[in-house]
């Protein structure tokens, strides 16, 4: 009994039997119920099916067949994507949309992601003794959200095929399916970083990731990031907030430095030298200053200043509302006892 078949081209083509299309057929539908572990092997036995109905007189088997070689490739491919991004922006935690959970190698207990287990062991801890840090470098092993399925830290899971992280890095242990963010990992900082690799760069001696703007020319500040952030004591170099690397090379939390403005505050905290352009409000301290005479008594009254922004010191006339540096026509200076000292000879 002869069966024709209509394949893709729309050419009829006769198998020898039923039974001889049905069993072609059933091998290229079983390979989409395949995960990707197993769909290369299976391709190449896909292959020696084909080439055994070759064999079969007078059958043309491009177009016999109803899903080809290629088209049962292709089609395994579309299978495997739409396994693996089930469930994709729909799991997580406030800090990553991520379809895993971690194990803490630390205490042995499960969270969604570092940032949840420093928060309930460290902010949240009450006794100082059991406050800890997870080290995400020591992950061993991660949950997946779809099928509960522990396993060995790797991108795709092991029993349901997904995707538990859009972005992956083996190195931090790190997933997140929001790619939008461009995650990147730098070996030099050891730790992956957000906003394009082709849009930063790290400079050795500050020890961070800059952006390129900075790359032509930046104060260096040694270990810059390393350390807390002079307004609300987080660590700066793993910190999820925006920082800000203000004129003199320094860094801060860009939210804590908006809100030192609010309160009038425009020296950084480190050095006290100005953060932005302070011509417009140096200019209105000039009339104010005009306009307040001191008393005769404190006329010819002279002080000495150093200067935070030029740090240079100089000796200037008695005011009570500021003192202006004769160098940088700034009023960002301190007044001082006397001259720099000088080393004898």
């Amino acid at each position: 009994m002869s069966v024709a078949v209509v394949g893709r081209e729309g050419l009829a083509s006769p198998f020898c039997s039923t039974e001889d299309y049905l069993a072609m057929r059933d091998l290229a539908l079983q390979s989409q119920q395949m995960g990707q572990d197993e769909a290369s092997s299976h391709i190449s036995s896909l292959s020696a099916s084909i080439e055994a109905v070759k064999e079969i007189p007078n059958v043309n088997v491009v177009t016999a067949l109803s899903i080809s070689e290629e088209t049962a490739a292709a089609e395994i491919t579309a299978h495997l994507q739409m396994v693996e991004a089930r469930g994709a922006m729909q799991y997580g935690c406030t800090h990553y949309r991520r379809r895993c959970r971690i194990r803490a190698p630390c205490c042995g207990e499960v969270f969604d992601c570092r940032h949840c287990h420093n928060e309930a062991k460290n902010t949240n801890e009450r006794d100082p003794k059991k406050r800890h840090d997870l080290p995400r470098h020591a992950v061993q092993s991660v949950i997946c959200s779809l099928c509960n399925t522990e396993q060995e830290v790797r991108q795709k899971c092991i029993n349901c095929g997904v995707k538990m992280g859009e972005y992956f890095c083996d190195k931090c242990k790190f997933f997140d399916d929001e790619t939008k963010k461009e995650q990147y990992h730098c070996d030099s900082c050891g730790i992956c970083r957000i906003g394009g690799r082709d849009k930063f760069f790290h400079c050795e001696k500050c020890g961070c990731c800059y952006s390129i703007v900075l790359e032509q020319g930046h104060p260096c500040v040694e270990k810059s990031m390393h350390h807390n952030c002079p307004v609300c004591f987080e660590y700066l170099f793993d910190s999820m907030k925006d920082i800000t690397v203000m004129p003199c090379g320094h860094t801060m939390h860009l939210e804590c430095l908006k809100e030192m403005q609010k309160h009038s505050q425009y020296s950084c905290p480190m050095c006290l030298k100005s953060v932005c352009d302070m011509s417009k409000m140096w200019e209105r301290l000039d009339q104010e200053v005009a306009a307040t005479p001191m008393p005769e008594a404190y006329l010819n009254k002279m002080v000495w200043i150093l200067c935070n922004d030029c740090g240079i010191t100089s000796q200037v006339m008695f005011h009570v509302l500021a003192h202006k540096c004769i160098h940088c026509s700034s009023y960002n200076t301190r007044q001082t006892k006397g001259p720099p000292s000088t080393s004898r000879s």
